[in-house]
Formats: C-alpha cells, structure tokens, sequence
C-alpha cells in the first residue's frame, strides 16, 4: 500500500544517523555533503529538529556548506507553522539548497505584508511564501453570495500579493486551498455554488489567474491533499488544540513540496531519468530469458505494470527530461527489445545515452553525467535491484536514488511523488532539450568529416538571434539566470517577478539570445543584463552574462559582444564596464572578457576582476553565422 506522507522512495534513517549528525561540525570540510547525505534518509520529527539545529549552528559560524546552495526564505502563515517548519532544513538540503529560514508570527500575513521594516524581511528573502486556508478567508461555510465571498477572497489575497510585489527581487509563492472532507449536499456538494467545496474551487482557478498576472508562483497544497486523503490532511483535532493547518504527520512532506519548489528557482531539479532493464523496464532477465521471454505488455498484470513505467518515462521525455539506460548486460542484448520487442513503448531512439556493459553502476552514471555534459547531481536513478541502489546511493549521494517496492506498478507513482523532476514553468524550449542532445550524435559526425573547426561550424548552418526581453521569453530567462551556474560572469539571481522589474527599467539594455543549426533548435541559451553605470553616463555596466554550457565552442559568446556592442552604440554609450565575480563553480569564465578584447582595470583579492571596453575601438570578427541568418 502506498501511504505518501510516509515517502516511501526515501530510504530508511540509519541507525547511527544521531552520530553521523553529531560528527558533521566537527568535520574539516564538507559540511554540506555530509548534511545532503543524511537529508536523503526518512526522518521522523526528532531527527528533522535535529538536523535543522545542526545546521542553524553552522550558518550561524559562516561555515560554507557548499555543494547546498543558499537561500533564504521568509514565511507568512495563517496558522501554526511549526511542525512543517522542524522539517524544512531536511527537505530543502535532500533538494540542494541550505534554507535561511523566517517566520512571521502566526497569523499575521496582513500585518508583515505590509511592513518592510518587519522582522522576516531582515533576512532580505529570496522568496516569500505565503501561507493560508479555507478558515482564514471566512471559505469554510456555506455561502448565499458564493461570488462575493470568492471575489472578497481574492481581493484579500491580491491586496497581500501586491504589498509583497514592493520588495524588490524576492519570489512570491503562495498556497492553494485544500478542501476539507465531507459536504452539505454529499454527491451534488460540488454543483452548489454555495457549498465550501464550490467556493473553494472558484477561489484556487482565480487564484491560478492572479498569480500569473502578479508572477507569484503556486504550492499546490490542494494537490498534495488529494493525494494524501482530506481526512487524513486535516486534523479537526490538531486545529482546536494548536492551530495547526494540518495533520503533524503530514508535516514533512509539505515541506518537502516547499524544498523542491525551492530548489527548482536555484535550478537543483533533476534533469535525467536514467533506467535500468531488467525487472525494471520489462520482467525478467533479457540474457536468461530471451526477447520472447520478457514480461512486457497488454494481457499480463505485471507486463502492464512495466508498461506504465514505460509511459511515464516517454511522458517526462515529452516535456523535457533526458532519458538514459544504465545496465549491466551485454550492449546487443540490452539494446534488443528496444529494437524488436513490438510492445516496448520505448525505442533506442528515445534514449540519449546508452550505457550498458559490465562495469559497476556508479561508473557508468558517471559517464552518462560525462556524456551529457551534465553534473551527477542532475540524475535520477531507477532500478528494482535493492543492492544497485544501495551502491550508487554509497558511491554517489549526489544522484536520486529512489526506493521501490517489489510491485512495479507502484514504481511511476514513487517516481513523480518524489518531485525530483520539479518545474515551475514549462515552455516550448523545455520539450524540445531531449532532441538537442540526440542531435548531438549527429553534430558529432558533421564535425569528423570536418577539416577544421571554422569548417565544421559554417557547416552546421547555425542562426543566432538576439532581442530585448519580452513577457514570452520571462519564464526561459528566469529559468536560464537560476539554473545557470559554471558560464555565468556574475551569478546573481533574480526570480520571473525580478525578470519583470527589469524589463520595466527604461535604460536597461537586456537581450535574450537563442541559437538554432541545421539539427535542432537549442532555444534560448544566453541572457544578458546591462545598466546605465552609476559614475559614467556614456557608459553602461553589465551585471548579468551567462550563457549555456550546451553551446560552448560555437563562439556564440563573441556574437553576444557584438549585439551588446551595437545595441549600446545605438543608446548613445560609448564604454562598456563589466566584472567577472568567482564562485564555486564558474572558473571556466575566469578569463573569458580577457578573451573577448576587454581590457583588465583591476583584480581583487577576493578574484573579482573588472574590466572595460571603448566601443568606438571595437572590430566586430569574423563569425560563423551567415548574414542573412542572423539577426543582431
């Protein structure tokens, strides 16, 4: 039986974790992994409270706790917020961030979302969640005026969503509503506008309508309930005693919802799926059994389970996510039923990379994460075998390991309950990434009949166009600046509300740059950021440059100087200042302004390097991108 607030596909806590726990400050580095590791477990409440303590006391020592990025999150809830609060450190590192956490004082949205100078905004939050329930919106009776309770419950939350809108920068995400159990009417509650249940789906479809004209994004709490029973989310009990929201139990898995959101706006969602074989895309053992052998398809109970596992594979590929095969086995063997098993969904072609051999498991995911130019932390990894995934779990923490039952037709809702694969947008560019990395292949055989690399890159046919930003492009942008972390100059963030802000500023110069080839269309793969400079008015200062790593060696990044350069000389400027900021992980772009001809005008100890550019000097080169094609 699956019960979710258990979440079953996270492993048991071990027996030594109060040690393993107590060992982390003491540790000379890698404070970090050793948290994300131990978050990856099932914990019970104490163990969450413990966790959460722990890490409080290592930010509160400015101890880096890198690979987790940071992130700070303000919370403003209508009820108790307590339980869910205990587990939000674990769930937000099990999700790659290192959560800085405020909360307001219960029940007092209207008052904090009003106050800059509150306590919870000291922490100049990079998200503020906003928190609340049927009760406190007067949605938890029947209604002789259901459009004007539902209108005045929107106008509430609109009121408190604008107040929040104020503070520069920081991502509104706000709740949906639950819907309690039982009704007035039983089978007809639903078609009485009057009743809680009407009321409070008219109030989540307008609330769906607000958050997109305000850029806030929604927690679906009336999902999660529904998943795990109304009777069992709320707790009539637990409210009259303590206020709380919703049954203790149900505490970590909220937060675990809350993490994943929040990890997905620091681009911690997982990117690829990647599959074992046997007993875990088909029954049986294709070596042993043979192709006509193998459980796989309609008229077998457990063939149809595997087949459900199929389809939710295709259906994450439909929408973005990379499909891999990790198996021991011999190639020819593993690769057959793909091939010729006329009821596998799956083809050869639907898999970007195919890894099937005798190596060990962890080997392998690392050439896959190799192969894709991806790192181990954008993997999850399904296999029925308890002892494989114990392996890589040891060997590579860093990747999502679920666990499994031993029926595979529980197996794609233990995948998507996980939320490994979280979006918080979705655009055409999404669906189209998995056939970006199959054309890869072929980009590689152009490139070997290739005398050289100009001769290569003419002979891709590539168009590069770059334009202002616009409200089409705002989710890609956002999910570009977020997610993009080694070919970004600056690193600094800003949400699809921050996006917003930015396109409203008059003198800005921004441009989102997408590149196509005679292959596939690669989307969006460059965003930059460039504002008047505050001691120079000829000049503009450019504080966000990142590009995807997808395109590196097209010289993309030399085309991107020249529409910076010709849009800047078309506003009048005639210089152009800009800064590389080190982090952790974008030292591939050390010296890329030195590359491109700026010139060095200072270097920090810290590694800041700041650089300028006079336009009036500037040479556009040679690039591999024919004239008519490109639109600069």
């Amino acid at each position: 039986m699956f019960v979710p607030w258990h979440m079953p596909w996270l492993p048991n806590a071990p027996e030594d974790f109060r040690a393993r726990l107590k060992a982390v400050p003491s540790l000379a580095e890698g404070h970090g992994a050793a948290l994300a590791q131990l978050a990856l477990h099932r914990l019970n409440s104490t163990q969450a409270r413990a966790f959460a303590k722990t890490m409080r006391g290592l930010t509160a020592g400015d101890i880096s706790l890198a690979p987790l990025a940071p992130f700070r999150l303000a919370v403003l809830s209508s009820a108790t917020f307590d339980t869910i609060e205990d587990a939000l450190a674990a769930a937000g590192a099990r999700h790659g961030v290192a959560l800085d956490l405020a909360v307001a004082e219960y029940d007092q949205i209207i008052q904090t979302a009003f106050n800059p100078g509150a306590e919870v905004f000291a922490i100049r939050p990079d998200a503020v969640f906003v928190h609340f329930d049927h009760r406190w919106l007067a949605l938890d009776r029947f209604s002789a005026d259901p459009a004007g309770t539902v209108d005045a419950a929107l106008d509430h939350i609109a009121m408190v969503l604008r107040a929040l809108a104020e503070a520069p920068g920081a991502q509104i995400i706000v709740s949906n509503i639950a819907t309690p159990p039982g009704g007035l009417f039983g089978s007809i509650d639903c078609a009485v506008a009057g009743t809680q249940r009407a009321q409070i789906a008219a109030f989540n479809r307008g609330l769906r309508d607000l958050a997109l004209e305000m850029g806030a994004l929604i927690a679906d709490v009336a999902g999660l309930a529904e998943q795990v029973g109304t009777a069992t989310w709320f707790d009539p009990v637990m409210w009259n005693l303590y206020k709380l929201p919703i049954a203790p139990d149900c505490a970590p898995l909220f937060a675990d919802m809350v993490a994943r959101m929040v990890g997905a706006l620091r681009g911690k969602a997982r990117k690829c799926l990647v599959l074992d074989c046997d007993n875990t895309l088909w029954g049986g053992v294709i070596g042993d059994d043979g192709i006509e052998n193998i459980l796989i398809g309609a008229g077998n109970p457990e063939g149809e389970s595997f087949l459900t596992v199929q389809q939710l594979a295709l259906d994450l590929k439909e929408r973005g996510i990379i499909l891999a095969v990790c198996s021991k086995n011999f190639d020819e063997t593993a690769r057959q039923p793909f091939r010729e098993h006329a009821d596998m969904l799956l083809r050869e072609s639907d898999i970007a990379v195919f890894q099937a051999n005798w190596t060990d498991k962890p080997s392998n995911l690392e050439a896959i994460a190799a192969t894709l130019e991806i790192g181990l932390d954008a993997l999850v990894f399904l296999d029925d075998n308890s002892a494989e995934r114990a392996q890589v779990r040891a060997a590579l923490p860093m990747v999502a390991v679920p666990e499994l039952p031993a029926d595979p037709a529980y197996y794609p809702l233990y995948l998507t309950s996980a939320g490994y694969f979280e979006a918080l947008a979705y655009s055409i560019e999404d669906g189209a990434r998995v056939d970006s990395y199959i054309a890869n292949a072929q980009r590689a055989e152009v490139k070997q009949q290739s005398r050289d690399l100009g001769d290569y890159l003419r002979a891709l046919d590539m168009t590069l166009t770059a334009q202002p930003f616009d409200a089409q492009g705002r989710a890609r942008i956002s999910q570009l600046i977020n997610k993009s972390n080694q070919f970004n100059l600056t690193t600094r963030r800003y949400s699809e509300a921050g996006v917003r802000a930015v396109e409203a500023e008059a003198d800005t110069l921004t441009l989102q740059v997408r590149l196509k080839d005679k292959f596939s269309d690669f989307g969006m793969i460059g965003v930059v950021i460039a504002r008047p400079h505050a001691d120079d008015p000829d000049a503009l200062d450019v504080d966000t440059w990142l590009m995807s790593c997808r395109v590196l060696g097209r010289r993309v990044e030399e085309a991107m100087l020249e529409a910076v350069v010709e849009r800047a000389r078309e506003a009048g400027k005639s210089r152009l200042y800009a800064r590389y900021l080190p982090t952790a992980k974008n030292g591939m772009v050390r010296t890329l302004f030195d590359t491109l001809g700026l010139e060095l005008t200072s270097e920090e100890a810290d590694g800041e390097r700041r650089y300028r550019l006079d336009l009036t000097g500037y040479t556009a080169p040679d690039l591999p991108f024919s004239r008519e094609q490109t639109a600069l």
